[in-house]
């Protein structure tokens, strides 16, 4: 569970190059990907306003859609321009509920935004007091009444009748009113109308019907008459204080070799500094930092007396510079050790030297051992070193409970770098959420294309969000593949339009799915049971998340969507359940679950063999401890997943399975089928006919 509220998606409006993003959804890590100019730094900067952990003041000339700048400049107030909705941990929902004296679930989400005047505004989306949820509570009161008074009147009382169609009369006006008012004006007008009837008769089903509606109208009316919550000073003072702030990074400041002590005592305390030598003082000040050093002290450490010095002024120079060599040279051991286990691009050694009034940095790697000041090894090096300390070490202050927002990082890393980037992130999403914008394919993991948001220019030249990646050549109308071609090389499909001309695609999960069905067709082809037309290659999604993005991506603007073949289990039918509703409800027959062709409910792609065949296969694959007497083929069973079989085999004699196990036991299998022996599957088997059928409905 979360200790901290988490960005579950925000919207632009009105901000330079955005007219309205709509609401876009934020993940652990979300990647905004597009061409330049697209205004992808137009959707990072709201943000970062928003509530910024450094700077990030609103500038109305820059800020401000240049179209409009005449009407919103003086206007007041002033348009939102930023919204961003937060889910709230349990702790957060606990403490607000107690300030307020609310129940826990009005707190579950909230919207804050931000208009040009620098106001924050708040939403509580499960507030009672929020308009439409008070109009409802009040129309379900006078529904519940006009049935009671419908169903529950003594037809043969003469004066319970003319009762009952006044008092229908009544609420058949309330609700009237309700629908042509529905705001707290419209409650208390329903709450006078009611009044108005009279309830003496306690016998009288009708009077006690309008007596309960009109209590429950007083109560209705008293909770309308407590502050909302957006008006309530200490909630908002909370949300205001455990509200993440953002941190924006566009340059990274990389450092010279060569640094001026004196200067960087006095830069460090500057705010006048231009955008380049603030970059590097920040780096500088992180540097210093993280090896627990003080300038200063660096400074006066190598300090000498002027003139004749005694033998013992000499000494006292001599132990400051030999404790200022060792305080450097520990430094530099652990920031070597530190940054090695980020940076995989080489096996680095920092030394830090100090020379007079002057701090320099040398860097040698194990294939060349030869020390080289950083301002002269590559820009990648010189970039990650400086990126790597400006996170891990501001991450001590205010960015542990911060957003990261990184305009285009990584651009000067090699392609290989920058795919090393992805577990750096992976590492800080841990406990960060992070926003990022590219237009680098080595940048887009294509494991995760749930996370990746095209941004793209309308056809009105205002800037756009979709997590559709083919949304720029639908509204358009015209081929616009630029925005979208980090996703598409990172697929491997950069040439997907010649490549697919003659291919079917199909989209399995994993890669094991993808070696065990390249293995049944080419197995089907051979003995003639199929004969498709076009090649059938299958596209690993990297899981459910990814199936709705690579399938925008192939697809393309003709929407000719590809197959889906989906695993049996809870999240694979949940999956085909929601595609089949929705991205592909014109062609549900294109999703395909795998527990329609095993006799398993929740079978999986393994489950589409014969058990025992593949169970012996598996004996052999998996390790036997010495002291266990039982093979895995002497426990299957046909009841229950293969795969979850093997889990529990091997928990119980504590055999360990690698990340990865899956897929090398699918190439195991498939290097078996490929032989062309029966050991795997063949026509004499059950599980062989529903094999063909499955694949004629692929084709």
């Amino acid at each position: 569970m979360s200790e901290k509220m988490i960005l579950k998606s925000f919207r632009v409006t009105e901000f330079r190059s955005v007219k309205d993003s709509g609401w876009i959804d934020a993940e652990s890590i979300t990647a905004l990907i597009g061409t330049n100019e697209s205004g992808k730094t137009n959707i990072l900067l709201p943000l970062w306003k928003l509530n910024p952990a450094d700077e990030g003041k609103i500038d109305l000339k820059t800020d401000l859609p240049r179209d409009k700048y005449h009407l919103y400049r003086s206007a007041s107030p002033k348009p939102v321009f930023i919204q961003a909705k937060y889910v709230l941990s349990e702790q957060e929902k606990h403490d607000l509920s107690t300030l307020s004296g609310r129940d826990c679930h009005e707190f579950s989400e909230i919207i804050v935004s931000k208009d040009f005047d620098n106001t924050l505004h708040y939403e509580f989306p499960f507030s009672v007091d929020q308009e439409p949820t008070i109009v409802e509570k009040g129309k379900k009161v006078l529904t519940d009444c006009h049935e009671t008074l419908e169903s529950g009147t003594d037809t043969s009382n003469r004066a319970e009748i003319e009762r009952r169609d006044n008092a229908i009369q009544i609420v058949q006006s309330c609700l009237h009113t309700l629908e042509t008012n529905a705001t707290f004006d419209g409650l208390k007008a329903v709450n006078d109308e009611l009044e108005k009837f009279s309830v003496d008769v306690k016998s009288s089903i009708a009077c006690v019907a309008m007596s309960n509606a009109l209590q429950k109208y007083q109560e209705i009316i008293s909770e309308c008459g407590k502050p909302k919550l957006a008006q309530t000073d200490n909630i908002t003072e909370y949300i205001c204080k455990h509200m993440p702030k953002y941190v924006y990074y566009s340059n990274y400041g990389n450092l010279d070799s060569q640094i001026y002590l004196p200067q960087v005592l006095q830069n460090i305390e500057r705010t006048d500094l231009g955008e380049k030598d603030a970059a590097k003082a920040r780096t500088l000040k992180t540097l210093f930092k993280f090896v627990q050093l003080d300038p200063k002290e660096i400074t006066d450490l190598g300090t000498e007396d002027a003139g004749t010095l005694s033998q013992n002024q000499i000494d006292k120079i001599s132990d400051k510079k030999k404790e200022r060599e060792i305080l450097l040279a520990s430094a530099s051991t652990g920031f070597t050790k530190s940054f090695n286990e980020w940076w995989k691009q080489g096996n680095y050694t920092f030394e830090f030297q100090a020379d007079g009034n002057f701090f320099r940095i040398w860097v040698s790697d194990s294939i060349r051992p030869e020390k080289i000041e950083l301002e002269s090894r590559s820009t990648g090096l010189q970039w990650f070193f400086s990126f790597y300390l400006v996170f891990l070490v501001e991450s001590e202050l205010h960015h542990q409970n911060a957003i990261l927002l990184l305009d285009e990082p990584g651009v000067t890393l090699h392609p290989l770098a920058q795919k090393d980037l992805f577990l750096f992130f992976e590492n800080l999403a841990q406990s960060n959420q992070m926003l990022y914008t590219t237009h680098s394919p080595f940048m887009v993991d294509s494991n995760h294309l749930e996370r990746v948001r095209a941004v793209y220019i309308d056809a009105d030249g205002k800037t756009v969000v979709s997590p559709d990646l083919r949304a720029a050549e639908r509204a358009k109308g015209k081929n616009q593949p630029q925005s979208i071609y980090p996703a598409h090389a990172a697929l491997g499909l950069s040439v997907s339009d010649t490549l697919l001309v003659n291919c079917s695609p199909v989209l399995v999960e994993g890669e094991s799915d993808q070696v065990y069905l390249s293995a049944l067709k080419n197995l089907l082809i051979s003995k003639g049971e199929i004969a498709p037309l076009k090649d059938l290659i299958f596209i690993p999604t990297g899981g459910v998340k990814g199936i709705k993005a690579t399938s925008a991506i192939l697809s393309g603007a003709s929407e000719i969507k590809p197959p889906v073949l989906l695993d049996g289990d809870k999240p694979g039918m949940k999956m085909v359940v929601e595609l089949r509703s929705d991205f592909y409800a014109a062609v549900p027959e294109k999703v395909i679950s795998v527990s329609e062709f095993t006799a398993l409910q929740n079978g999986e792609i393994e489950d589409l063999f014969p058990k025992e065949k593949l169970a012996k296969i598996i004996a052999r694959f998996l390790p036997r401890p010495e002291e266990v007497d039982e093979d895995f083929d002497d426990i299957v069973e046909n009841t229950t997943p293969i795969c979850d079989q093997i889990e529990s085999f091997s928990k119980k004699h504590g055999i360990f399975l690698e990340k990865g196990w899956k897929v090398r036991l699918a190439t195991v299998v498939k290097k078996e089928i490929l032989r062309g022996t029966d050991k795997v599957l063949c026509e004499k088997d059950s599980e062989f006919s529903k094999v063909v059928e499955l694949f004629k409905k692929l084709s």
